[in-house]
């Protein structure tokens, strides 16, 4: 199913140009209320980088600072939050405070008139992660058409740092040709994550030639030869899974 046939047209493409710009967005809808609010089940929003309503609607200024505080939190942490906006004596009747989380739950305080609840979900949706593949070798090939089945956005160059404020993933599979260009290029990015597809003896002989270029010994210390998990593989398909599945694993702990 698609954003447009979940959300209004207006919404859908305001995403879609977020998605297209490679920007932090999330989406707020209203999963429950209890006594008068003016926003009902089933309302949306799109929620910008800092946390503001661009688009949709949650009712009026009683959600507004607690939707945007939680829309922060999700796109720090890149979890979904629920948020329940209740009145204090509410609150206090639930032997809870604004700000405490119980499970799963994060409270905060409505000091509007209306005195009403209103429980809201909101979904982070963050860019895809870079991945450099540097080589036209046959694990870059295989590596380059894997990922993208797995939401990497991948490139074959190395954009200027400016250009992607997001994760950085680089892989040199470029197995004998440049390898030593590739390595220095790569390093003076400062990558989230750095492998190099050869050996470990390999790459040692590499790394000599680098230290006397005058790249640090804690820079090459983060260096992942051979790239991947150990998982045995021999072909060029079965080493860009290993690469693939050791991405995913760095990915999902950052994540939890």
């Amino acid at each position: 199913m698609s954003p447009a046939e979940i959300l209004d047209t207006e919404l859908a493409e305001a995403a879609q140009d977020l998605r297209d710009r490679q920007e932090p967005f999330a989406f707020a809808t209203i999963v429950r209320t209890a006594g008068a609010t003016a926003a009902k089940p089933g309302a949306k929003a799109l929620l910008g980088p800092d946390g503001t309503i661009l688009h949709g609607w949650l009712g009026g200024g009683c959600t507004r600072g607690a939707v945007k505080r939680a829309a922060l939190q999700a796109l720090r942490d890149g979890r979904p939050q629920l948020i329940s906006v209740a009145p204090e004596d509410l609150l206090e009747q639930r032997g809870v405070a604004a700000g405490d989380e119980v499970e799963g739950t994060r409270f905060a305080r409505n000091g509007c008139p209306s005195r009403g609840t209103v429980d809201i979900f909101i979904e982070p949706c963050l860019p895809a992660p870079d991945l450099v593949v540097l080589g036209a070798s046959p694990v870059a090939q295989a590596l380059s058409a894997l990922a993208p089945q797995f939401h990497w956005e991948v490139s074959a160059s190395l954009p200027e740092p400016p250009d992607a404020p997001h994760q950085r993933f680089i892989v040199i599979a470029t197995q004998g040709q440049g390898d030593l260009e590739a390595l220095r290029a790569a390093l003076m990015g400062a990558p989230d994550y750095l492998a190099f597809v050869g050996s470990a003896r390999k790459f040692a002989v590499l790394r000599e030639k680098l230290e006397a270029t005058g790249i640090s010994p804690a820079a090459l210390d983060g260096v992942k030869a051979p790239a991947g998990l150990d998982l045995g593989a021999v072909t060029p398909e079965e080493i860009a899974l290993s690469i693939l599945a050791e991405l995913v694993a760095l990915r999902r702990r950052d994540l939890s």
